[in-house]
């Protein structure tokens, strides 16, 4: 992503700030103690027609695999663990997971990402001419405090076709982005199956 859109993107977040948003640094007091929440196994991914799928260990910091649409420019320097998952082909997952410090600052760290997702097709075209990217919205969850479920399809000058399913859904003061990748375009995702995810991933963090 190139450096003006992502200046852009951190622009429109410190403005969000100055208006009174709550994404500000976590204060410096004690907060309570949580217990660290737990990921999906394998088997709660959409199930892959010919590959089962693999999950990696849980793992401290942000996953690079998820860095097309989301990062953390602009955002308190949380604690993020992540965990990835493959299959045999072409297919690949990974699930975020983040705790802030309160939940109103959850519910704004939500918000936040969703809206790097949602606005995700537009600032790939800007930033890559060759790229041909549509953005989807395939509704909310009503799980915990909410998800959303959200996809993405890109087309580059040369032919490369990638389908992304990516969802944002909160636990209180607990955030988690969950993305599912492979070749294709919206008629290869499993959208049904990727919200039922999305539900397990919100409902088994605690």
């Amino acid at each position: 992503m190139s450096m003006r859109i992502r200046t852009a993107a951190v622009t429109a977040l410190a403005a969000a700030l100055t208006a009174g948003a709550v994404l500000t640094a976590p204060a410096a007091t004690a907060t309570p103690k949580t217990p660290a929440p737990a990921f999906l196994s394998a088997s709660q991914l959409p199930p892959h027609p010919t590959s089962s799928w693999t999950a990696g260990p849980v793992t401290e910091g942000f996953p690079e695999q998820l860095d097309l649409c989301v990062h953390t420019e602009g955002v308190p320097s949380y604690d993020y663990r992540h965990r990835t998952f493959r299959t045999d082909l072409d297919t690949g997952a990974v699930q975020l997971t983040v705790v802030a410090d309160t939940a109103a600052h959850a519910k704004a760290l939500a918000k936040h990402y969703d809206d790097l997702i949602r606005t995700c097709a537009d600032r790939i075209e800007e930033s890559s001419p060759d790229t041909v990217a549509e953005g989807r919205d395939f509704g909310t969850l009503p799980v915990e405090e909410g998800a959303r479920v959200r996809g993405l399809h890109t087309e580059t000058s040369w032919g490369a076709t990638d389908i992304a399913l990516l969802s944002v859904g909160r636990d209180n003061r607990t955030v988690t982005v969950v993305q599912w990748a492979q070749l294709g375009d919206f008629t290869d995702a499993p959208v049904a199956a990727f919200k039922k995810t999305t539900t397990r991933a919100v409902n088994k963090l605690y």
